[in-house]
Protein backbone atom coordinates (compact mmCIF):
# COMPACT_ATOMS: atom_id res chain seq x y z
CA UNK A 1 0.00 0.00 0.00
CA UNK A 2 1.10 3.34 -0.51
CA UNK A 3 -0.03 6.51 1.45
CA UNK A 4 0.46 8.97 -1.79
CA UNK A 5 1.16 12.60 -0.99
CA UNK A 6 0.27 12.81 2.85
CA UNK A 7 2.07 14.81 5.50
CA UNK A 8 3.80 13.54 8.14
CA UNK A 9 5.65 14.27 11.40
CA UNK A 10 9.33 13.99 11.26
CA UNK A 11 11.76 12.27 13.92
CA UNK A 12 12.56 16.25 14.53
CA UNK A 13 8.78 16.89 15.42
CA UNK A 14 8.39 19.37 12.29
CA UNK A 15 6.25 18.63 9.40
CA UNK A 16 7.01 16.84 6.26
CA UNK A 17 4.31 17.50 3.49
CA UNK A 18 3.83 15.81 0.07
CA UNK A 19 5.46 12.17 1.50
CA UNK A 20 4.69 9.13 0.29
CA UNK A 21 4.36 6.27 2.58
CA UNK A 22 4.74 2.66 1.33
CA UNK A 23 4.06 -0.19 3.61
CA UNK A 24 5.28 -3.35 2.95
CA UNK A 25 3.17 -6.04 4.38
CA UNK A 26 3.42 -5.93 8.22
CA UNK A 27 6.19 -3.11 8.31
CA UNK A 28 6.79 0.55 6.71
CA UNK A 29 8.87 0.03 3.94
CA UNK A 30 10.03 3.84 2.55
CA UNK A 31 9.25 7.37 3.34
CA UNK A 32 10.09 9.87 0.72
CA UNK A 33 9.19 12.66 -1.03
CA UNK A 34 5.91 12.44 -3.91
CA UNK A 35 7.41 12.68 -6.84
CA UNK A 36 4.26 11.87 -8.89
CA UNK A 37 0.83 12.70 -9.56
CA UNK A 38 -2.17 10.88 -8.35
CA UNK A 39 -3.29 9.55 -11.54
CA UNK A 40 0.19 8.19 -11.88
CA UNK A 41 0.91 6.71 -8.88
CA UNK A 42 -2.44 4.72 -9.27
CA UNK A 43 -1.27 3.54 -12.76
CA UNK A 44 2.10 1.84 -11.16
CA UNK A 45 -0.02 0.73 -7.72
CA UNK A 46 -2.12 -1.97 -7.04
CA UNK A 47 -3.10 0.27 -3.45
CA UNK A 48 -2.94 3.96 -3.46
CA UNK A 49 -4.27 5.95 -0.41
CA UNK A 50 -5.04 9.71 -1.34
CA UNK A 51 -2.98 11.81 2.00
CA UNK A 52 -4.14 15.15 0.09
CA UNK A 53 -4.79 17.12 3.40
CA UNK A 54 -4.32 14.28 5.52
CA UNK A 55 -1.09 13.93 8.22
CA UNK A 56 0.04 10.34 9.14
CA UNK A 57 0.83 9.39 12.53
CA UNK A 58 2.20 6.49 14.00
CA UNK A 59 -0.92 5.01 15.64
CA UNK A 60 -1.94 6.04 19.39
CA UNK A 61 -0.58 3.20 22.56
CA UNK A 62 -3.49 4.14 25.68
CA UNK A 63 -1.43 3.19 28.36
CA UNK A 64 -3.91 3.15 31.31
CA UNK A 65 -7.72 1.84 30.47
CA UNK A 66 -10.20 -0.24 31.77
CA UNK A 67 -11.88 -1.08 28.34
CA UNK A 68 -14.99 -2.91 29.37
CA UNK A 69 -15.93 0.20 31.50
CA UNK A 70 -17.87 1.20 28.42
CA UNK A 71 -20.63 -0.80 30.17
CA UNK A 72 -20.39 1.81 32.66
CA UNK A 73 -20.27 4.99 30.61
CA UNK A 74 -22.92 7.37 31.90
CA UNK A 75 -23.80 4.80 35.13
CA UNK A 76 -23.03 7.24 37.99
CA UNK A 77 -22.65 10.80 37.12
CA UNK A 78 -22.85 13.72 39.20
CA UNK A 79 -21.86 11.36 42.19
CA UNK A 80 -18.57 11.77 44.80
CA UNK A 81 -16.21 9.17 44.23
CA UNK A 82 -16.53 6.94 47.17
CA UNK A 83 -20.85 7.03 46.36
CA UNK A 84 -19.91 6.53 42.31
CA UNK A 85 -17.75 3.39 42.98
CA UNK A 86 -19.75 2.01 46.10
CA UNK A 87 -23.37 2.36 45.33
CA UNK A 88 -22.68 2.59 40.78
CA UNK A 89 -19.11 0.41 39.75
CA UNK A 90 -18.63 -2.18 42.32
CA UNK A 91 -22.44 -3.21 42.27
CA UNK A 92 -22.15 -3.40 37.95
CA UNK A 93 -19.36 -4.89 37.86
CA UNK A 94 -19.95 -7.82 40.29
CA UNK A 95 -22.81 -9.20 37.84
CA UNK A 96 -20.07 -8.96 34.55
CA UNK A 97 -19.69 -12.42 33.13
CA UNK A 98 -17.02 -13.03 30.16
CA UNK A 99 -19.18 -12.60 27.77
CA UNK A 100 -20.86 -9.11 28.98
CA UNK A 101 -16.85 -8.03 29.45
CA UNK A 102 -16.28 -9.31 25.66
CA UNK A 103 -19.40 -6.96 24.48
CA UNK A 104 -18.00 -4.41 26.10
CA UNK A 105 -14.50 -4.54 25.31
CA UNK A 106 -15.76 -4.78 21.49
CA UNK A 107 -17.39 -1.86 22.20
CA UNK A 108 -13.90 0.38 23.35
CA UNK A 109 -11.89 -1.18 21.00
CA UNK A 110 -14.21 0.18 17.90
CA UNK A 111 -14.02 3.52 19.62
CA UNK A 112 -10.22 3.06 20.45
CA UNK A 113 -9.56 1.96 16.57
CA UNK A 114 -12.24 4.91 15.34
CA UNK A 115 -9.68 7.69 16.88
CA UNK A 116 -6.29 6.30 15.89
CA UNK A 117 -5.53 3.62 18.52
CA UNK A 118 -3.56 0.63 17.85
CA UNK A 119 -2.71 -0.75 21.04
CA UNK A 120 -3.84 -0.49 24.93
CA UNK A 121 -2.34 -1.60 28.11
CA UNK A 122 -5.97 -2.60 30.23
CA UNK A 123 -6.34 -3.46 33.81
CA UNK A 124 -9.58 -5.53 34.50
CA UNK A 125 -11.32 -8.24 35.48
CA UNK A 126 -12.64 -11.50 33.38
CA UNK A 127 -10.02 -10.91 31.21
CA UNK A 128 -10.61 -13.68 28.79
CA UNK A 129 -13.37 -11.83 27.37
CA UNK A 130 -10.81 -8.64 27.27
CA UNK A 131 -8.62 -11.09 25.00
CA UNK A 132 -11.11 -12.86 22.67
CA UNK A 133 -11.95 -9.34 21.82
CA UNK A 134 -8.58 -8.55 20.50
CA UNK A 135 -8.18 -10.88 18.88
CA UNK A 136 -10.94 -10.96 16.78
CA UNK A 137 -10.50 -6.67 15.79
CA UNK A 138 -6.64 -7.04 14.97
CA UNK A 139 -5.79 -4.74 17.47
CA UNK A 140 -2.26 -5.10 20.22
CA UNK A 141 -3.06 -4.91 23.69
CA UNK A 142 -1.43 -5.74 27.23
CA UNK A 143 -3.60 -7.13 29.54
CA UNK A 144 -3.81 -7.65 33.60
CA UNK A 145 -6.18 -8.50 35.99
CA UNK A 146 -5.86 -5.93 38.99
CA UNK A 147 -5.00 -8.07 42.09
CA UNK A 148 -7.01 -7.43 45.35
CA UNK A 149 -6.63 -9.09 48.45
CA UNK A 150 -5.80 -8.53 52.24
CA UNK A 151 -4.09 -10.86 54.86
CA UNK A 152 -5.91 -14.10 54.11
CA UNK A 153 -5.40 -14.15 50.24
CA UNK A 154 -3.31 -16.77 49.05
CA UNK A 155 -2.05 -15.90 45.82
CA UNK A 156 -2.18 -19.34 43.67
CA UNK A 157 -5.86 -19.38 45.18
CA UNK A 158 -7.17 -16.63 43.65
CA UNK A 159 -9.13 -15.54 40.35
CA UNK A 160 -6.11 -13.40 39.75
CA UNK A 161 -3.59 -16.13 39.18
CA UNK A 162 -6.39 -18.47 36.93
CA UNK A 163 -6.72 -15.88 34.84
CA UNK A 164 -3.06 -14.43 34.03
CA UNK A 165 -1.71 -18.40 34.24
CA UNK A 166 -4.30 -18.25 31.58
CA UNK A 167 -3.43 -14.89 29.61
CA UNK A 168 0.11 -16.22 29.61
CA UNK A 169 -0.68 -18.64 27.61
CA UNK A 170 -2.83 -17.00 25.44
CA UNK A 171 -0.71 -14.62 24.67
CA UNK A 172 2.31 -17.30 23.74
CA UNK A 173 -0.30 -18.23 20.91
CA UNK A 174 -1.23 -14.61 19.76
CA UNK A 175 1.53 -13.83 17.15
CA UNK A 176 2.77 -10.78 19.67
CA UNK A 177 -0.54 -9.27 19.53
CA UNK A 178 -1.06 -9.93 23.54
CA UNK A 179 1.35 -9.59 26.11
CA UNK A 180 0.46 -10.58 29.29
CA UNK A 181 0.97 -8.38 32.42
CA UNK A 182 0.96 -8.42 36.50
CA UNK A 183 -1.37 -6.06 37.75
CA UNK A 184 -1.57 -4.75 41.21
CA UNK A 185 -4.82 -2.64 41.81
CA UNK A 186 -3.38 -0.22 44.41
CA UNK A 187 -1.33 0.02 47.95
CA UNK A 188 -4.58 0.78 49.51
CA UNK A 189 -6.80 -2.60 48.09
CA UNK A 190 -3.55 -5.09 48.84
CA UNK A 191 -1.32 -5.74 51.74
CA UNK A 192 2.47 -5.87 52.52
CA UNK A 193 2.48 -9.33 52.19
CA UNK A 194 0.71 -9.69 48.71
CA UNK A 195 3.02 -6.73 47.41
CA UNK A 196 5.20 -9.10 48.06
CA UNK A 197 3.76 -12.24 46.35
CA UNK A 198 2.84 -10.75 43.47
CA UNK A 199 6.44 -8.85 42.61
CA UNK A 200 7.95 -12.49 43.14
CA UNK A 201 5.64 -13.94 40.30
CA UNK A 202 6.19 -10.73 37.87
CA UNK A 203 10.16 -11.29 38.76
CA UNK A 204 9.48 -15.45 38.48
CA UNK A 205 7.36 -14.82 35.08
CA UNK A 206 9.28 -11.94 33.25
CA UNK A 207 5.99 -10.18 33.39
CA UNK A 208 5.36 -6.28 33.31
CA UNK A 209 3.83 -4.71 36.15
CA UNK A 210 0.85 -2.25 36.28
CA UNK A 211 -0.37 -0.65 39.25
CA UNK A 212 -2.63 2.37 40.30
CA UNK A 213 -0.06 5.19 42.43
CA UNK A 214 -0.99 8.01 44.12
CA UNK A 215 -3.90 8.63 42.58
CA UNK A 216 -6.28 10.72 45.53
CA UNK A 217 -4.38 12.67 48.02
CA UNK A 218 -6.31 10.49 50.66
CA UNK A 219 -4.74 7.25 49.88
CA UNK A 220 -1.41 9.23 49.46
CA UNK A 221 -1.75 10.13 52.87
CA UNK A 222 -2.85 7.31 54.62
CA UNK A 223 0.10 5.16 53.21
CA UNK A 224 2.42 7.61 54.41
CA UNK A 225 0.25 7.10 58.05
CA UNK A 226 0.06 3.46 57.59
CA UNK A 227 3.48 2.44 56.40
CA UNK A 228 5.63 5.55 57.42
CA UNK A 229 6.46 5.96 53.57
CA UNK A 230 4.82 7.14 50.16
CA UNK A 231 3.83 4.59 47.75
CA UNK A 232 6.38 4.44 46.05
CA UNK A 233 9.00 4.55 48.39
CA UNK A 234 6.39 1.61 49.86
CA UNK A 235 6.20 -0.24 46.35
CA UNK A 236 9.75 0.01 45.37
CA UNK A 237 10.85 -1.48 48.94
CA UNK A 238 8.50 -4.63 48.70
CA UNK A 239 10.08 -5.18 44.75
CA UNK A 240 7.01 -4.22 43.03
CA UNK A 241 9.21 -2.20 40.89
CA UNK A 242 11.90 -4.53 40.07
CA UNK A 243 9.92 -5.45 36.88
CA UNK A 244 9.45 -2.88 33.95
CA UNK A 245 6.40 -0.96 35.55
CA UNK A 246 3.66 1.25 34.25
CA UNK A 247 2.03 3.38 37.21
CA UNK A 248 -0.81 5.34 35.95
CA UNK A 249 -1.71 8.59 37.84
CA UNK A 250 0.93 9.41 40.19
CA UNK A 251 -0.45 12.72 41.03
CA UNK A 252 0.71 12.89 44.70
CA UNK A 253 4.08 11.43 44.40
CA UNK A 254 6.50 13.84 45.66
CA UNK A 255 10.47 14.34 47.15
CA UNK A 256 12.21 11.35 46.62
CA UNK A 257 9.81 9.20 44.72
CA UNK A 258 10.80 10.98 41.34
CA UNK A 259 14.15 9.73 41.67
CA UNK A 260 13.33 6.02 42.82
CA UNK A 261 10.73 6.05 40.09
CA UNK A 262 13.14 7.15 37.47
CA UNK A 263 16.11 4.74 39.31
CA UNK A 264 13.34 2.00 38.91
CA UNK A 265 12.64 2.37 35.36
CA UNK A 266 9.40 2.85 35.96
CA UNK A 267 7.10 4.72 33.07
CA UNK A 268 3.90 7.47 34.45
CA UNK A 269 0.75 7.20 32.69
CA UNK A 270 -1.09 10.79 32.49
CA UNK A 271 -4.80 10.61 32.55
CA UNK A 272 -5.93 14.14 32.74
CA UNK A 273 -9.55 13.84 31.96
CA UNK A 274 -10.08 11.39 34.18
CA UNK A 275 -8.20 13.11 37.04
CA UNK A 276 -10.34 16.15 36.39
CA UNK A 277 -13.64 14.66 36.18
CA UNK A 278 -13.27 12.42 39.43
CA UNK A 279 -11.74 15.31 41.46
CA UNK A 280 -8.58 13.72 41.90
CA UNK A 281 -6.17 16.74 40.73
CA UNK A 282 -3.48 17.85 38.33
CA UNK A 283 -0.59 15.72 37.86
CA UNK A 284 2.65 17.93 37.25
CA UNK A 285 4.06 16.42 33.94
CA UNK A 286 6.38 18.69 33.42
CA UNK A 287 8.49 17.26 36.80
CA UNK A 288 7.84 13.91 35.56
CA UNK A 289 9.58 14.92 32.37
CA UNK A 290 12.36 16.67 34.17
CA UNK A 291 13.55 13.90 36.14
CA UNK A 292 14.18 11.84 33.39
CA UNK A 293 11.16 9.82 34.31
CA UNK A 294 8.86 8.26 30.73
CA UNK A 295 5.84 9.58 30.28
CA UNK A 296 2.53 8.13 28.33
CA UNK A 297 -1.10 9.18 27.92
CA UNK A 298 -4.20 7.27 28.67
CA UNK A 299 -7.58 7.09 28.82
CA UNK A 300 -8.43 5.29 31.71
CA UNK A 301 -11.86 4.11 31.85
CA UNK A 302 -15.19 5.21 30.41
CA UNK A 303 -17.14 5.34 33.22
CA UNK A 304 -15.07 8.17 34.73
CA UNK A 305 -13.66 9.87 31.34
CA UNK A 306 -16.23 9.56 29.48
CA UNK A 307 -14.98 8.79 26.22
CA UNK A 308 -11.31 6.79 25.03
CA UNK A 309 -10.34 9.57 22.27
CA UNK A 310 -6.55 9.76 22.83
CA UNK A 311 -6.21 13.00 20.68
CA UNK A 312 -8.16 14.76 23.11
CA UNK A 313 -5.91 13.53 26.19
CA UNK A 314 -2.72 14.89 24.98
CA UNK A 315 -4.15 17.99 24.08
CA UNK A 316 -5.98 18.33 27.45
CA UNK A 317 -2.44 17.31 29.00
CA UNK A 318 -0.67 19.88 26.90
CA UNK A 319 -3.13 22.62 27.62
CA UNK A 320 -3.07 21.85 31.52
CA UNK A 321 0.96 22.04 31.60
CA UNK A 322 0.99 24.72 29.76
CA UNK A 323 -1.47 26.74 32.48
CA UNK A 324 0.14 25.36 34.89
CA UNK A 325 3.57 26.27 34.61
CA UNK A 326 2.47 29.42 32.41
CA UNK A 327 4.44 28.34 30.05
CA UNK A 328 2.81 28.08 26.02
CA UNK A 329 6.22 26.73 24.48
CA UNK A 330 5.60 24.12 27.08
CA UNK A 331 5.54 20.34 25.31
CA UNK A 332 6.16 20.72 21.40
CA UNK A 333 4.01 18.22 19.09
CA UNK A 334 6.82 16.27 18.46
CA UNK A 335 7.22 15.47 22.41
CA UNK A 336 3.73 15.38 22.79
CA UNK A 337 3.00 12.63 19.77
CA UNK A 338 6.32 10.70 21.71
CA UNK A 339 4.68 10.77 24.77
CA UNK A 340 0.96 8.83 22.78
CA UNK A 341 2.88 6.83 20.85
CA UNK A 342 6.59 5.51 21.06
CA UNK A 343 6.63 5.92 24.59
CA UNK A 344 3.75 3.65 24.90
CA UNK A 345 5.44 1.07 23.15
CA UNK A 346 7.97 1.27 24.77
CA UNK A 347 6.18 0.69 27.64
CA UNK A 348 4.49 -1.98 26.71
CA UNK A 349 8.21 -3.54 25.95
CA UNK A 350 7.31 -3.21 21.77
CA UNK A 351 10.38 -2.18 20.27
CA UNK A 352 9.71 -2.62 16.83
CA UNK A 353 6.83 0.25 16.61
CA UNK A 354 5.80 3.46 17.52
CA UNK A 355 7.92 5.42 14.94
CA UNK A 356 6.80 6.37 11.74
CA UNK A 357 10.16 5.25 10.09
CA UNK A 358 11.03 2.14 7.94
CA UNK A 359 11.76 -0.82 9.51
CA UNK A 360 8.99 -0.42 11.67
CA UNK A 361 5.65 -2.10 12.47
CA UNK A 362 2.99 -0.29 9.97
CA UNK A 363 0.77 0.40 13.53
CA UNK A 364 -0.67 3.90 11.97
CA UNK A 365 -3.65 6.68 12.01
CA UNK A 366 -4.15 9.07 9.47
CA UNK A 367 -6.21 12.20 10.30
CA UNK A 368 -8.21 13.97 7.76
CA UNK A 369 -6.96 17.76 8.00
CA UNK A 370 -9.99 19.02 5.57
CA UNK A 371 -13.10 20.01 7.62
CA UNK A 372 -14.02 23.23 8.85
CA UNK A 373 -12.15 23.20 12.21
CA UNK A 374 -8.94 23.12 10.85
CA UNK A 375 -9.46 26.15 7.81
CA UNK A 376 -7.38 27.73 7.07
CA UNK A 377 -4.24 25.12 7.23
CA UNK A 378 -1.24 26.87 8.12
CA UNK A 379 0.35 23.54 9.38
CA UNK A 380 -0.55 20.02 9.57
CA UNK A 381 1.73 19.03 12.73
CA UNK A 382 0.83 21.77 15.18
CA UNK A 383 -2.97 21.16 14.32
CA UNK A 384 -2.82 18.29 15.69
CA UNK A 385 -3.07 18.42 19.19
CA UNK A 386 -4.93 21.84 18.94
CA UNK A 387 -7.41 21.59 16.50
CA UNK A 388 -8.13 17.71 16.13
CA UNK A 389 -10.18 15.36 17.85
CA UNK A 390 -11.11 11.68 17.15
CA UNK A 391 -13.79 12.06 14.30
CA UNK A 392 -11.07 13.51 12.14
CA UNK A 393 -9.28 10.05 11.96
CA UNK A 394 -9.81 8.44 8.69
CA UNK A 395 -7.90 5.60 8.79
CA UNK A 396 -6.02 3.06 11.54
CA UNK A 397 -3.76 0.42 10.61
CA UNK A 398 -2.42 -2.26 12.65
CA UNK A 399 0.46 -4.64 11.40
CA UNK A 400 -0.34 -2.79 7.78
CA UNK A 401 -4.07 -4.31 8.31
CA UNK A 402 -6.33 -1.62 7.69
CA UNK A 403 -9.02 -1.99 10.79
CA UNK A 404 -10.57 1.36 10.20
CA UNK A 405 -11.15 3.44 7.21
CA UNK A 406 -13.92 6.18 6.48
CA UNK A 407 -16.35 5.16 9.78
CA UNK A 408 -16.24 1.97 8.33
CA UNK A 409 -14.67 -0.93 10.28
CA UNK A 410 -13.49 -4.44 8.81
CA UNK A 411 -13.18 -6.41 11.70
CA UNK A 412 -16.13 -4.96 13.71
CA UNK A 413 -19.67 -5.05 13.28
CA UNK A 414 -20.69 -2.24 15.35
CA UNK A 415 -24.83 -2.37 15.07
CA UNK A 416 -24.33 -6.35 16.32
CA UNK A 417 -21.47 -4.89 19.13
CA UNK A 418 -24.26 -1.82 20.01
CA UNK A 419 -27.18 -3.98 20.33
CA UNK A 420 -25.39 -6.38 22.39
CA UNK A 421 -24.14 -3.53 24.84
CA UNK A 422 -27.51 -2.21 25.33
CA UNK A 423 -28.97 -5.91 25.89
CA UNK A 424 -26.06 -6.12 28.84
CA UNK A 425 -27.13 -2.82 30.26
CA UNK A 426 -30.47 -3.44 30.40
CA UNK A 427 -30.04 -7.33 32.16
CA UNK A 428 -27.95 -5.75 34.88
CA UNK A 429 -30.04 -2.89 35.86
CA UNK A 430 -33.03 -5.40 35.87
CA UNK A 431 -30.83 -7.46 38.37
CA UNK A 432 -29.35 -4.21 40.56
CA UNK A 433 -33.16 -2.90 40.66
CA UNK A 434 -34.33 -6.37 41.58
Amino acid sequence: MLFHNIAIIGSDGKTKKNMNVRIDGAFIASIEPCNCDLTDAQKREKDVYDGSGKLLIPGFFNNHSHVPMTLTRGYGEELALEDWLYKRIFPFEALLTEEDVYWGSMLGIAEMLRSGTVSFTDMYMRIQGIFRAVMETGIKASLSNGLTGDDTTVLEETAWYRETEQMRRDAEASDGRVIANASLHAQYTSVPALVRAIADYARENNLRMHVHLSETEHEHEQCKELHGKTPTTYFTELGLFDVPTTAAHAIYIEGEDYDLLRDQGVTLCHMPSSNLKIGSGLADVKSWRDHGIRVTIGTDGAGSNNNLDMIEEVTLASYLAKGIHRDPLLFSTGELLTFATRNGALAQGREDTGLLEPGFRADLAVVDMNALHFQPMYDYGTSLFTNANASDVALTMVDGRILYRDGEFTTIDIEKVIWNVYRVRDEKLAQLNA
